[in-house]
């Protein structure tokens, strides 16, 4: 653990004891301060701790040196550990960050591992790159290079081989040079996003480095560096616009609101050719597919020298955080375009692609209904594309195929949703006509033929005003529609249909699966063991069970019986009202001569019926004046099986004599 301390009171004692308590244990610990000639109360501190922790923490005391680069650089010289973590001395560690980092590295064989961060006191931390873990990753295919401080865990040995160490001629920006290479060289990068293991802090006294800087000066020195460093070890193509993007964006923003105004115009002027230069071999037409409009439109404006409109373009800027009012947007040929500063102006001439938002506008949606109800699915909720109220309204339906890609376009009723949206953006647009209400019948959606078996995926192509977005719908819920799985047999031309709808896991998205692909059906049907002569009805078998399908098509679920010689008889499934439990008799004075087995059967779909007990009594009647009975059977297979035969009338008299 190297930690870089200035002036770092009283923040400083949290962080050392943060370390010194991990619970990966102090025997795998080692914690190297190095006090970089701090006029506050941070040397004396150090000394009291090191009374504290006599075998854990080692303190090196020197002059100021201007930044964080020498100290850490003195403490990396000092390091003796297989990993190394740079922690800034304002800031301190949950207490399992360091047994659970350095366990995702040595599982996965990575060489930098980053922990979750939490900003505390208002400052904000990183997230993108936090979603999920991620065991083992690079920096081209995920968002760790979005947060390029060095409060990660390091292989030291990777660190030594590549020689890195911070560059001490630099204000700001030292972190960027020495994590951009480390990612760039690294076997192997893990995330963990499961546990809060940095604890970012804001200083009360605005005390954190970059918070301080006003002039673009410190930032136009080490940019450059960083844009070479790109340029000389990855190659044109994907993996360096991956790159180039979080510079383009980040970086140009922060010199231009954060420095750039607050400067002479004579250094603006200046400011502005220099980095117009410097970012000009990140910047191709290509890039314009990752970039947001915003980003695009500063960009042009700082490539093409435009002051005056980067100026203004701040404070619109600054004013929009502040509103915190979306921009209204022109809707024109099914593209949406921002109306920020100068659109269409013809004495700028920026290009409409600075302002096309269309990929970048939210859509917001809720269902308020799904449920099957025999062959047909009913759907009902709301869906707008924000910032595009609802005029000419063209919504549909769209069910696809997710492995075919098939899909199919169905109309919805458009209903009108009055004060939808009140409450975002101080009620600026309206969308009164955003609801729908849809009904989807699996036997004629495709183009009036059944749906074939599958997953099929629900979206809603919300379109108004000639633009069009499609989204998945489901995710967002009222309170009592249910997310989860509902299997349904339904009745079809072509015969009985597995049917469930579901939420995807895990944005909980609808899909309709059809022919048991997910989910079985078989599993919603149950037979009980307990088959007795019904007490009403002696010469009545009755049966018990379980049925948890949402639907059922009427006489579907029946016990089938057959004799073996031909003869075949049902009885249809009696489901108790608001329950899954059913009953079914079997009418056995009726069945012919024979040994009866049979089944619980749902179309394709059947279960045996259980195994007669030989406690269970014969049943008697007569038919046509001769005595019949119904016994179980023997059966090898363990199965049911039932006896319906006359009685013998020589037997029966035999029997009376005796």
């Amino acid at each position: 653990m190297v930690i870089a301390a200035y002036n770092a009171m009283p923040y400083l004692t949290r962080c050392i004891d943060s370390v010194a308590e991990q619970s990966i244990g102090r025997e795998s610990l080692e914690i190297i301060v190095v006090n970089d000639g701090s006029t506050d109360g941070t040397a004396k501190e150090l000394d009291r701790l090191s009374g504290v922790y006599p075998d854990l923490l080692h303190v090196l005391h020197q002059e100021n040196s201007g930044g964080p680069s020498a100290p850490r650089n003195a403490g990396l010289d000092r390091a003796r550990g297989k990993f190394v973590f740079f922690l800034d001395a304002d800031d301190h560690l949950g207490p399992e960050a360091l047994e659970r980092m350095v366990a995702m590295a040595e599982a996965n064989g990575t060489d930098i591992v980053l922990g979750k961060m939490v900003g505390v006191g208002g400052r904000s931390a990183p997230t993108s790159m936090f979603r999920r873990n991620q065991p083992r990753t690079d920096v081209f295919s995920s968002r760790v290079y979005w947060t390029l401080n060095p409060m990660k865990l390091f292989r030291r040995e990777l660190l030594e081989r590549h020689r890195l160490r911070f560059p001490t001629d630099l204000a700001i920006g030292e972190d960027q040079l020495f994590v951009g290479a480390a990612y760039l060289h690294a076997s192997g990068i893990s995330v963990v996003s499961d546990y809060d293991c940095l604890f970012w802090v804001h200083r009360e006294d605005a005390g954190n480095i970059t918070q301080r800087i006003r002039s673009s000066e410190p930032r136009l020195r080490f940019l450059p560096r960083v844009v070479d460093m790109i340029l000389e070890n990855v190659p044109p193509g994907p993996g360096r616009d991956h790159l180039a993007h979080r510079h383009l964006t980040i970086e140009v923003e922060q010199l231009v609101s954060e420095q750039l105004r607050f400067e002479d115009r004579e250094t603006q002027q200046k400011t502005l050719r220099r980095l117009a230069e410097t970012i000009e071999p990140l910047w191709h037409d290509g890039m314009n597919d990752r970039l947001s409009a915003m980003a695009r439109l500063r960009l042009h404006l700082v490539r093409h020298h435009m002051l005056d409109e980067l100026l203004e373009l701040v404070a619109f800027e600054a004013e929009l955080a502040h509103r915190k009012v979306a921009t209204a947007v022109l809707v024109e040929d099914g593209r949406a375009y921002a109306r920020y500063p100068f659109l269409r102006d013809p004495a700028r001439a920026i290009p409409d692609t600075c302002y096309d938002v269309t990929a970048q506008l939210g859509v917001r949606h809720q269902v308020y209904r799904a449920e099957l109800r025999g062959s047909t699915l009913h759907l009902a909720g709301h869906g707008y594309v924000h910032r595009v109220e609802t005029q000419d309204v063209t919504t549909d339906l769209v069910l696809r195929e997710r492995e075919s890609g098939t899909g199919y376009r169905l109309p919805v009723a458009h209903t009108s949703t009055p004060g939808l949206g009140s409450d975002e953006d101080q009620g600026r647009f309206t969308y009164d006509l955003a609801g729908f209400e849809a009904t989807v019948d699996i036997s004629t959606a495709a183009n009036g033929r059944p749906l074939a078996d599958g997953l099929w995926d629900i979206s809603l192509a919300i379109g108004a005003q000639s633009l069009t977005r499609e989204v998945r719908i489901g995710s967002k819920r009222a309170a009592d529609v249910s997310g989860k799985a509902t299997t349904a047999a339904v009745g079809t031309a072509e015969g009985v249909r597995a049917v469930t709808l579901y939420t995807t896991k895990p944005h909980g998205n609808f899909t309709l699966d059809i022919g048991e692909n997910k989910h079985e059906l078989l599993p919603h049907l149950g037979m009980g063991d307990d088959v007795r002569w019904a007490e009403d009805a002696p010469t009545e078998l009755e049966f018990s069970g379980r049925c948890t399908l949402a639907e059922l098509p009427d006489g579907a679920l029946v016990v089938a019986l057959e004799n073996g010689e031909g003869a075949t008889a049902e009885f249809p499934v009696h489901r108790s009202s608001g329950t899954s439990a059913f009953t079914v008799r079997v009418l056995v004075a009726e069945l012919p001569l024979g040994v009866w087995r049979g089944q619980l059967r749902l179309g394709r779909w059947v279960l045996p019926l259980p195994e007669l007990s030989e406690d269970l009594g014969p049943a008697k009647w007569r038919r046509r004046g001769l005595p019949w009975y119904a016994k179980p059977a023997a059966d090898s297979q363990g199965g049911f099986a039932l006896q319906v035969a006359k009685t013998s009338l020589v037997k029966a008299v035999t029997r009376r004599l005796r």
